[in-house]
C-alpha cells in the first residue's frame, strides 16, 4: 500500500512539473524543443535570422550618376523621367541649374553639385563659371565652394567636373573637403586622375571615401553604353555595389536610351539607388549638419 502511494505521489509530481515547470524555469528545454518541432522549416530559418528560400534580400546596388545638368542639355528630360532612382549632378551658375535640381528632387532623384575643376589639359572654356583652380588662394577656393553650394538646392554631395589637376593637389582638395564637411556634404571622386588624393584626404578627415567605378559613355553609342551597364551590374554583383557615371549633352539621348532599355534586365541583378543611399551603406558617416532646404 505504501509503495502504491509513493508511486502515485511521484506520478503527480511529474505531471505538475510538466504543466507548471515553464513558469519557474523547470522543463523549459523540453517545452522549447516541443514548440520548435511544431514550426514549419521556413519559420525556423526566419527566427535564426535567415531569409526564406527564394526570398533572399537583394544587396547588390548600382548608383548611376548623370553629369552635366544645368544647361538644358540633350537627354535632360529623358534622364529625369527614368523609372529608377539616379543621381543628378548639376553644374552651378548655369541657365537651368536651379530648375534641373528642383525637377530632379521632385522626381525622387538625388541631387549633387557637379563642381568644375581645373584639368591638366584642356581649355578653361570647358569648365564653366566658378571653377576651382590651383592658382586660387585658400580664401578664393573656400568662397567659390560656398557660393556653389548655396546656388544648388537639395544637393547632398559634390563630384568633380574634369578636375584631373585639382584632384591631385592636396592643398586645394583639403580646402574643398573641409567646406563639404562643414556643410554636411560628401564628395564623390569622378576619377579623372589616376593619382587622385581625394580618397586619402577624405579618410584622414573622417569622411567617406567614395569614387566612380566606371564611365558609361566614354564611347557614344547605345550599344557601348548598354555593354558598360552590364559591366557595372557585374561589378555590383561581385563587390555588392558599383558607382557608374554617364552624361547629358550632345549624346545624352543615346545614354538615356541605353539606360531605359537596360533597366528591366538589370533590375533582376541589382537595385538602383541614389548615391546618398550608397554612402550611408558603405560608411558610418552621417552629415552634420544635415543639408536642409
Amino acid at each position: 500500500m505504501r509503495k502504491v502511494y509513493k508511486n502515485s505521489v511521484i506520478l503527480l509530481c511529474m505531471v505538475w512539473g510538466i504543466v507548471n515547470g515553464p513558469k519557474i524555469g523547470y522543463g523549459a528545454g523540453m517545452v522549447a524543443w516541443t514548440d520548435l518541432s511544431r514550426q514549419e522549416p521556413n519559420q525556423v530559418h526566419e527566427e535564426s535570422g535567415r531569409n526564406r528560400p527564394g526570398q533572399e534580400k537583394k544587396t547588390n546596388k548600382l548608383a548611376v550618376i548623370i553629369d552635366d545638368f544645368g544647361n538644358d542639355q540633350k537627354g535632360t528630360q529623358e534622364m529625369l523621367s527614368l523609372p529608377v532612382k539616379i543621381t543628378v549632378a548639376v553644374m552651378p551658375f548655369l541657365p537651368t541649374s536651379v530648375k534641373d535640381a528642383e525637377a530632379a528632387h521632385r522626381q525622387g532623384h538625388d541631387v549633387i553639385i557637379h563642381m568644375p575643376m581645373e584639368p591638366k589639359q584642356g581649355p578653361a572654356s570647358w569648365l564653366g563659371p566658378g571653377a576651382i583652380l590651383t592658382s586660387l588662394t585658400d580664401e578664393e577656393i573656400r568662397k567659390r565652394m560656398e557660393e556653389a553650394i548655396d546656388s544648388i538646392p537639395y544637393a547632398v554631395g559634390i563630384n568633380n567636373h574634369m578636375g584631373s589637376k585639382v584632384t591631385g593637389d592636396e592643398r586645394v582638395m583639403s580646402i574643398v573637403l573641409d567646406v563639404c564637411r562643414e556643410r554636411g556634404l560628401f564628395f564623390i571622386d569622378s576619377k579623372t586622375n589616376y593619382y587622385s588624393v581625394v580618397g586619402k584626404l577624405a579618410a584622414e578627415k573622417g569622411m567617406p571615401s567614395i569614387a566612380n567605378d566606371i564611365f558609361l559613355d566614354d564611347v557614344h553609342t547605345v550599344q557601348h553604353v548598354s555593354k558598360q551597364l552590364q559591366t557595372a551590374a557585374q561589378h555590383a554583383e561581385e563587390r555588392t555595389s558599383c558607382i557608374a557615371i554617364g552624361h547629358v549633352g550632345v549624346y545624352g539621348i543615346r545614354t538615356a536610351e541605353a539606360l531605359k532599355r537596360s533597366i528591366p534586365k538589370l533590375q533582376a541583378k541589382v537595385e538602383f539607388v541614389g548615391i546618398s543611399d550608397l554612402v550611408r551603406e558603405r560608411s558610418s558617416w552621417r552629415p552634420n549638419p544635415l543639408p536642409a532646404y
